[in-house]
């Protein structure tokens, strides 16, 4: 199985990756030059997190941190969020 995100299915990419030496002309140097390029691959930034699927069950998925954000996955909420007491919201 890749490594890929199960909401939009990211995954890898490959790329280069650039090696440049040399002073830039603006700082007083004869200009830069690239030395090498070499393949590299770009991977997704997945993590795994707990979700609530629709019909209400908890499960397990990668999920890279975009859908995450974006909230195209809803997290399981483990705790109930903080209530305020009835008695102390009448005493206001």
């Amino acid at each position: 199985m890749a490594r890929q995100c199960d909401v939009c299915g990211k995954g890898a990419q490959m790329g280069n990756s650039v090696a440049i030496r040399g002073k830039k002309k603006y700082l007083g140097g004869v200009g830069t030059k690239i030395t090498g390029i070499t393949r590299r691959k770009f991977k997704p930034n997945l993590q795994r997190v707990h979700v609530s699927t629709a019909n209400g069950t908890h499960k397990s998925i990668n999920a890279c941190t975009q859908c995450i954000r974006s909230g195209r996955v809803t997290k399981v909420v483990r705790a109930a969020p903080f209530q305020i007491p009835k008695e102390a919201a009448k005493a206001k």
